[in-house]
């Protein structure tokens, strides 16, 4: 029993350390929310749900998958709309690849163990609803290269658009409080996400969004300070 316990309690650490909440492990392991609120309470897990458990604690990308995926826009292409939930047809019919070749690369994303491909072209994702890119790998890497100055090249005024830009002289605790509710933020927009892959397409978008806070001033005014502002949070 002691045993059993440190396990759950284990688990329910690594949970709360990636940020996964009760409703995603239900979704792993096709329960209820509160069937899988039961089995943590009473630390009734079978061995199977252990597994799979810890199968979507583990799922997160490696630097070969992640360096295999930005050296080919075609390949990494396919891995992102699928893990939107788009079907294979609806990818080739919208994107410039040819039936053909979107199957070589079904093949290639299943060799890579982020996609199970089944037949019909039809695929599991072999990777956590939740997944988080390697910090300051590959992908964030392009990212910054490739997407970031592009996405802020806007006055953002158009339909569904936002931008919202506050600066000021935060308190210690402030500056807590509000990155709490930036994590929050990143948690409720993933789980928006999910509940929009039960939308017909067409009235489906593609969107980002982009949440950063930080201590810090403006090289322009730093500049002028008298003395070097050596302040440190």
């Amino acid at each position: 029993m002691r045993q059993t316990n440190l396990i759950v309690e284990t688990l329910k650490r690594e949970l709360r350390k990636q940020g996964i909440n009760y409703q995603q492990v239900a979704q792993q392991l096709d329960l209820s929310e509160s069937s899988v609120k039961r089995l943590f309470a009473e630390r009734s897990f079978t061995l199977t749900r252990l597994v799979q458990v810890c199968e979507l604690l583990n799922l997160e990308f490696s630097v070969e998958q992640e360096t295999e995926l930005v050296s080919d826009i075609k390949l990494l292409l396919m891995a992102y709309f699928l893990m939107s939930k788009l079907e294979f047809e609806d990818i080739i019919r919208i994107y410039d690849i040819s039936e053909t070749e979107g199957i070589r690369l079904l093949a290639k994303l299943d060799r890579m163990k982020l996609i199970e491909l089944q037949p019909g072209n039809r695929v599991k994702l072999m990777i956590a609803k939740n997944f988080s890119f390697i910090p300051g790998g590959p992908i964030e890497r392009f990212y910054e290269r490739e997407v970031q100055a592009e996405f802020f090249d806007s006055s953002f005024d158009g339909d569904g658009e936002l931008r919202v830009y506050i600066s000021g002289v935060f308190s210690r605790a402030a500056i807590v409080e509000m990155n709490k509710k930036l994590k929050q933020l990143a948690i409720d927009a993933h789980e928006l996400r999910l509940e929009s892959e039960s939308v017909p397409l067409d009235d489906r978008f593609g969107c980002s969004l982009i949440g950063a806070f930080r201590p810090w001033e403006v090289t322009v005014f730093d500049r002028l300070r008298r003395v070097p502002n050596e302040k440190k949070f």
